[in-house]
Parts: structure tokens; C-alpha cells; sequence
């Protein structure tokens, strides 16, 4: 059922080319960013400007991943796998049994009365702890700075940064002896080595860590930064720029994890249509062309059938076509159809049609043999709803004994001229308990040619009646009746319907009588 249209959501899909230009904005915006960047890089020794510089630097990785994102949306479907962004530090695993307990995870719901975070905390400065102060969740609620002067072994945080870690302001900054004891164990030994790198070697830091916040809260925080040397070119301070990524960090999961769910989605949908595919050629005559049956009569058939796919790939049905000479010489001709698509149909068709050919093979005429399919379906493990013809030739008198069960009726082509059949009373199979279906007779003549078909051939696309196609198909008679053989038949049917993309699968069966 289609969702309902509100007035703030349009009706339409975007013009061709809005992502292209979404991407060129995105391009353009990341440009101006770095040249603010680069000017805040120029004065390096202005606290204010490291801040400046390190600002742009996150909005940059959010812009290359804005970009990458919208390129995704351009082009489709991602694939199964794609490389990890420059800047994300991959997480640990859980603890292992019988470790240190594990803390909440990010992804789980609150704990009754609590809330997930958005961008502010209890416990900022200027409010007491556990009161929760107004909530903004704006970028900069999101990103703090600190700095550590190892000369005067002190430390100075923003407030903002007080906020990303659930720490009353009265407690005042963590040293950096401090800072292991609110990560999480497992990320203690990524943070120190980054610490050390810094002040030992020089090397800027750029990588992620968890915390554990007060209210049991686990964050993920981004944190770059760099050494501050003095004149002598010893470390002097170290300073940083610490952002919660937790929200970006879960974005990213559940698009991965989305990504993911596709590729199995997909792979699951290609192993069912091989399935289906093999179980239907197994099952389906395995003869192509033309085939003759009721060689002893003096009227033998010319038979040749042909199965055609839905446009949409993977939806395998239920559709049959099958002929088979039978042990007392008559010819059996049946086409039929079944509702679903995939492995479930083909094999609830596999089932049917096996049933068909033994209830025939003992003599079991056509109506009566209807009624047991009926009650076949309607007993099975997988209902389903099915329609039915089942024609029986006897070649020596020329006489088709037919019964169908809601399925359209034979045509019979004639001297350049076509007719469906009268129907009798049929039923869809699986409809109704002890359905009763009637038989009919038709005698034939040399020359005439049968056309049987599923309803899928001759309904439009988006049209449920099948008359027109049905038109369609008996105006071909002056072609058909006066073909060589049903192979040739056969092939001006499907000229005629063989290339449409049509919503369901279908069968067609050409019978013709020889002389």
C-alpha cells in the first residue's frame, strides 16, 4: 500500500541531475573549507587558530563522506564491499568471557527514565550535575579542545568538552595520567600509544577512542591534535580537539550493516532463482521443437511449446506446458498455472504436474482428474490457487475431451479463422472443497491447429482482462493454419508476443493435426 503524500514532501522524484549538482555543491563547499583551513594552518602558534584549523579538518572528512554518499545514491546500490573511510580507527571486539564487564553499547536503548544523546549532557559546567541542561545539538555541543602544559603539568578543557564527558565542571580537567581510567580497557592501549607518539616523536594525533561516561553512557570521540615545542624544540604542551563522533560512528554501522543485508538479500534471491530455474527445466518436457504424438492414429499431432519469463528477473512461477503420449495411444496436452513465483510455485508445480501425469497415465479422464488436483490442493503443505487445462486426443476418432479449471479456453484455428473453445464448468484448483468440473468433446480435423496458452501471454502490462491479447492471438490464424508444421506456428506466436515485457510468466503450446 503507497504511503500518503504530506505537502512537505514532493510528489515526484528528483529531476535527473539534482544529485550531480548536489555532488558539484558539495565540491565547491569543501574548496572554501580548506582555504579557510589553510589560512588558520599559517598561524599555528594562536591556540584560537589551531581550534580553527582543526574545525575544518573534521567538517572536511564530513565533506568527503557527504560526497561519497551522494556518489553512492548517483550511482546505486553500493557493492558488497567497499574501503573503510581514511579517518575511522576500526573498534575492538567485546571482551572475551570472564573479562572486565562490558559496557553498555552505544546502539542500546536508554535505561528507564534516561535518554540517548544528542548533543548535551547533565553534569556541564553551569549546571548541577544530573540536571540536564537545554539541548542544541549543534556541532560545536559536539566538539571540544583541551591543551596540557607538561612545564606547569596543567590542563585547561572547554566547556564543551566537560559536556562530551559527563564531568562536573567543579571536578575540573583530567590530567593526561587521568584520561585511561573513563576509556574503555581495550581502547586504553590505542590511546596511550597516540599520547606517546605525540610527545616522544612529534607526530600529530589523529585517531579514536571509547569512554565510559558517569551515567554509564559510551561514547566515541575522534581526537586530534599535535605537540607545542618551545624554543629549545621540546614539547612544551600537547593540545587537542576531542569530538564525538558517536552518532556519525552509528550512521555508518547502519548503512554498513544495511549494505550488507542487501548483498545477503541479493545472494538469497539469486541462490532461489537457480533453484527455481532447475527445478522448473527438470520438470518442464525436455523436448524443443516440434514433437509428434499418436503416431498410431491416423491423425498423429504436431506439437511444440515454449515457456517466456517475466520481464522482472527472479520471478520464476508456476506455469506448465507438458504433452505425453498415453499408454492406450491417446495424446495428453495440458498447460496450467500457479500462483507465486520462486521455489515455493515451482515446486508446488512440480508436484501437480507429477500428479497429473500418473492420474492420466491410468486412465483417469480429464474432469474427474480435475477434481482430484482440486482436493490435491487444497490438502498440500503450501496452498496455493492454481489453474488448469487438461485436453485428452484420441487419434482415432479424431475427438478431444477437454475440462479446465479457471483457465482459458483452447483455440481452435481453422480453415484462416479462430474461435476459443466453449468452456465447461471449472473452478480454480485449491478454490473450493469437492468442486465438481465438467468435460467437454470437440472433434478435429486434419489441418487444425490447437493453441493453449497460460493467461500470462495475452494480459497487458497493468491490465488484468486478456480479450485484447486474446484478439490478437486469433488473428494470427491465417498464419498458423497455414504453416508447415507447430514449430513454425510456434514461431509466429511468439514474434507476435515473445518480446514484451510482460508482469508474469507464461506458457504456449501449438498442436497441430496432421493428415
Amino acid at each position: 500500500m503507497p504511503s500518503p503524500l504530506f505537502a512537505d514532501h514532493p510528489a515526484q522524484p528528483p529531476a535527473p541531475g539534482a544529485v550531480d549538482a548536489l555532488i558539484a555543491q558539495t565540491s565547491r563547499l569543501r574548496g572554501e573549507v580548506d582555504a579557510v583551513r589553510r589560512d588558520a594552518a599559517a598561524h599555528h602558534d594562536d591556540p584560537r587558530r589551531r581550534w580553527q584549523r582543526a574545525l575544518c579538518e573534521l567538517a572536511l572528512h564530513q565533506l568527503d563522506d557527504l560526497k561519497a554518499q551522494f556518489g553512492q545514491l548517483r550511482d546505486g546500490a553500493p557493492a558488497a564491499t567497499s574501503p573503510a573511510r581514511r579517518d575511522a580507527v576500526p573498534l575492538p571486539e567485546p571482551y572475551p568471557p570472564g573479562s572486565a564487564p562490558r559496557a553498555p553499547s552505544p546502539d542500546a536503548p536508554p535505561e528507564a527514565g534516561g535518554t540517548l544523546y544528542d548533543g548535551s549532557f547533565p553534569g556541564a559546567p553551569g549546571a548541577a550535575y544530573g540536571e540536564t541542561p537545554a539541548r542544541t545539538g549543534s556541532l560545536l555541543t559536539r566538539v571540544g579542545s583541551a591543551e596540557w602544559n607538561l612545564l606547569k603539568d596543567e590542563a585547561s578543557w572547554s566547556e564543551e568538552l566537560f559536556r562530551i564527558f559527563g564531568r562536573s565542571g567543579e571536578l575540573g580537567p583530567m590530567s593526561l595520567d587521568e584520561m585511561p581510567t573513563v576509556v574503555l580497557p581495550e581502547d586504553q592501549p590505542r590511546l596511550q600509544a597516540m599520547v606517546t607518539e605525540c610527545l616522544i616523536d612529534g607526530k600529530p594525533i589523529d585517531g579514536e577512542f571509547r569512554i565510559l561516561r558517569p551515567d554509564a553512557r559510551v561514547r566515541t570521540l575522534h581526537m586530534t591534535g599535535e605537540p607545542v615545542l618551545d624554543a629549545d624544540g621540546s614539547t612544551a604542551s600537547m593540545w587537542a580537539v576531542l569530538r564525538d563522533v558517536s552518532e556519525l560512528r552509528r550512521g555508518e554501522r547502519a548503512v554498513r550493516e544495511s549494505r550488507d543485508g542487501l548483498e545477503r538479500s541479493r545472494q538469497l534471491q539469486r541462490t532461489e532463482h537457480r533453484v527455481a530455474v532447475e527445478l522448473q527445466e527438470a520438470v518442464l518436457p525436455p523436448w524443443r521443437g516440434s514433437l509428434r504424438f499418436a503416431h498410431g492414429g491416423p491423425a498423429p499431432l504436431d506439437v511444440a511449446g515454449h515457456y517466456l519469463p517475466a520481464a522482472a528477473p527472479g520471478l520464476i512461477g508456476g506455469d506448465w506446458y507438458d504433452a505425453l503420449t498415453l499408454p492406450s495411444g491417446d495424446a495428453l496436452l495440458t498447460v496450467g498455472d500457479l500462483t507465486g513465483h520462486g521455489v515455493a510455485a515451482t515446486s508446488s508445480m512440480a508436484m501437480l504436474l507429477g500428479a497429473l501425469r500418473g492420474m492420466a497415465v491410468a486412465g483417469i479422464r480429464p474432469g474427474a482428474l480435475m477434481g482430484h488436483l482440486n482436493q490435491l490442493l487444497e490438502t498440500s503443505v503450501q496452498p496455493a490457487l492454481g489453474s488448469a487445462l487438461c485436453c485428452r486426443y484420441d487419434p482415432a476418432t479424431q475427438l478431444l475431451s477437454w475440462s479446465q479449471a479457471g483457465h482459458p479456453a483452447p483455440l481452435l484455428l481453422r480453415d484462416g479463422t479462430g474461435r476459443p473453445l466453449r468452456r465447461p464448468e471449472g473452478v480454480l484448483l485449491g478454490a473450493t472443497s469437492g468442486a465438481v468440473y465438467e468435460e467437454r468433446e470437440t472433434r478435429l480435423r486434419p489441418g487444425d491447429v490447437l493453441v493453449l496458452h497460460t493467461d500470462g501471454l495475452t494480459r497487458s502490462p497493468g491490465a488484468f482482462d486478456t480479450d485484447a491479447g486474446v484478439e490478437r492471438l486469433l488473428a494470427l490464424a491465417p498464419r498458423l493454419t497455414g504453416a508447415r508444421d507447430a514449430r513454425e506456428c510456434l514461431r509466429s506466436v511468439l514474434e507476435e508476443f515473445g518480446e514484451e515485457a510482460r508482469e508474469d510468466d507464461a506458457c504456449v503450446m501449438v498442436v497441430r493435426v496432421g493428415s
